[in-house]
């Protein structure tokens, strides 16, 4: 049976995808059923509050609070947004009336025992600033993608202690890694959209601006959320096409701006890695919409013609497909900034990793790397 809208945002919720929840929240496809349900108003005020939106936060726990006053996680969740705007005497009252409600409540317990040994103005900025307060929020409970993380490095070390145990030693050389895979990415929490920029996800003027793609809310909202999951794993390509989509739509300044930021912690690709997340990308896209491409990177393979060298620079079209002499796909300029070495021979295939640029809506490729096998063909 599909879940409820209310229920894959408890999921987002719990896997602390905090996003991905108010934008099931707000742009479900039932939302006048849950204009008087309790559980939707105190789900999306906690999504916001984690993500550190306050003044959503704050209204959708006064929302949930019209509908039930006396719900302790409710209570503790309004209390800690009084701690945080350093109103300490209201933040007091709030916990008092979750311990009068729930004597052993260990949240409004803690909080109050902070407040006594800690409650002046400069400690409690401290633990604002440096998000420590986030103790004093409604707790999530385990997160299921971690539980699943730690479950699986158990089984993986139990194999490997197996295979050590049985079949003696290995020798890893640092020769026999094709490369090294990177172990985290960066943390984008800052860059989830606010409330406030998902409600005015498009822009309301289009005068002025010529826009490729013209997007719903719901499109863009999709759009930036799927350039945020591609960056964690790993394919940056198709996040990069995402964030294109997003800056040659109507999607806000304040959308676009976020996205451009996702872009900025991408890092240069290699063959492996191309290769490795299957982020690669066929010529015959490319041509279709060159813009969507801008600054993705590509494992082309094809042969050279039209070589010039100018100074350390090295300039050519990549005739790509033609490795086997059948078929052209396409023509594409290819330039490097420094001559590749050993040189390029144009009698032979040859693979090349290079960045997509686009000039007057042509496409242009800057080289990185070549390879061309060592004996000829």
């Amino acid at each position: 049976m599909a879940r409820s809208d209310l229920e894959r945002a408890h999921s987002f919720l719990q896997r602390r995808k905090f996003s991905q929840a108010i934008t099931i929240l707000e742009s479900g496809n039932n939302p006048e059923i849950y204009r008087e349900s309790f559980d939707y108003f105190l789900t999306a005020g906690i999504a916001c509050l984690y993500l550190g939106d306050t003044g959503s936060a704050g209204a959708y726990f006064q929302h949930a609070r019209h509908i039930r006053m006396t719900d302790p996680t409710l209570l503790c969740a309004q209390a800690v947004l009084f701690l945080r705007r350093f109103d300490v005497e209201k933040a007091i009252n709030y916990y008092v009336d979750v311990l009068d409600y729930d004597p052993d409540n260990k949240l409004a317990l803690s909080a109050m025992e902070f407040i006594r040994a800690h409650g002046t103005y400069d400690e409690i900025c401290a633990i604002v600033d440096s998000g420590e307060i986030e103790k004093f929020y409604p707790p999530l409970g385990p997160n299921p993608d971690t539980i699943k993380r730690i479950v699986f490095s158990v089984c993986a070390g139990i194999f490997l202690a197996f295979l050590i145990l049985n079949f003696g030693r290995f020798r890893i050389a640092g020769a026999s890694l094709r490369h090294s895979l990177p172990k985290d990415r960066a943390d984008l929490s800052e860059l989830f959209l606010s409330v406030e920029e998902m409600g005015n996800a498009h822009k309301k003027d289009l005068s002025g601006g010529t826009y490729k793609y013209i997007l719903s809310d719901t499109q863009i909202k999709k759009s930036y959320d799927m350039a945020m999951t591609y960056f964690q794993n790993y394919r940056e390509n198709a996040s990069q096409v995402e964030i294109n989509r997003l800056l040659n739509s109507n999607a806000s300044d304040a959308i676009k701006a976020k996205a451009e930021m996702i872009s900025s912690y991408f890092t240069e690709r290699t063959f492996d890695s191309l290769s490795d997340y299957n982020d690669g990308i066929a010529y015959q896209d490319v041509a279709k919409e060159p813009e969507l491409y801008l600054g993705c990177w590509v494992d082309w393979s094809g042969r050279v013609s039209n070589a010039l060298s100018e100074g350390k620079s090295y300039r050519c079209d990549l005739l790509v497909g033609y490795e086997n002499m059948e078929r052209v796909e396409g023509f594409v300029p290819l330039y490097f900034a420094e001559a590749p070495y050993p040189a390029i021979d144009g009698e032979r295939p040859v693979r090349v990793l290079a960045k997509i640029q686009v000039e007057n809506g042509k496409i242009r490729l800057d080289g990185k790397a070549v390879y061309q096998p060592v004996k000829r063909e």
